[in-house]
């Protein structure tokens, strides 16, 4: 391998990362035009595993808009990230898997306490140290598949293989 291609294989490696970065980012700000730029034209989504639906990005955007507004808090913590580009010949190809650890711990919407001033809109419950408790925490891995594209990497097809959950009450 030449320099020239481990650089380009760093720079691809890169650029794949701040694409996962950027699908944890869109969906725990809400910002559903970004989750949609993340993906290629015919990009799709699989929740199915974890309760959820499977569909076209675009259309999956939209089902997300609709169900996270039950849990105003949210945070992906993407980790254990694991790269596999195409390989070839020695050269990167235009396609990509990654697998990818998570955890993702969600507060519930409350309805504002008269008051006790601990539930401001767009807030969840203020718990102990004046921060939201989570009410509902799942962990499990991505599988992202991304394609090279004239503007960059995009995600063709995102799966979330859920492990595990803990719900209220649990």
């Amino acid at each position: 391998m030449t320099q020239r291609v481990a650089l380009a294989t760093v720079m691809d490696r890169l650029a794949i990362d701040a694409v996962i970065t950027g699908y944890a980012v869109a969906v725990d700000d809400g910002a559903w035009s970004d989750y949609g730029a993340l993906f290629t034209p015919d990009g799709r989504a699989d929740y199915r595993d974890a309760g959820g639906v499977e569909g076209p990005a675009e259309e999956i955007a939209r089902w997300l808009e609709e169900t996270m507004r039950l849990f105003p808090v949210r945070q992906h913590l993407i980790v254990n990230r694991r790269i596999d580009l195409e390989d070839l010949g020695g050269y990167t190809g235009d396609r990509a898997e990654v697998l990818a650890d998570y955890l993702n711990p969600m507060c519930l919407a409350r309805k504002a306490r008269s008051g006790s001033g601990a539930d401001a809109p767009g807030r969840a419950d203020a718990g102990q140290a004046g921060g939201p408790t989570p009410d509902f925490v799942t962990g499990g891995r991505y599988a992202f598949e991304l394609h090279r594209t004239e503007p960059g990497w995009l995600i063709h097809t995102v799966t979330v293989h859920e492990k595990w959950r803990r719900t209220p009450g649990a």
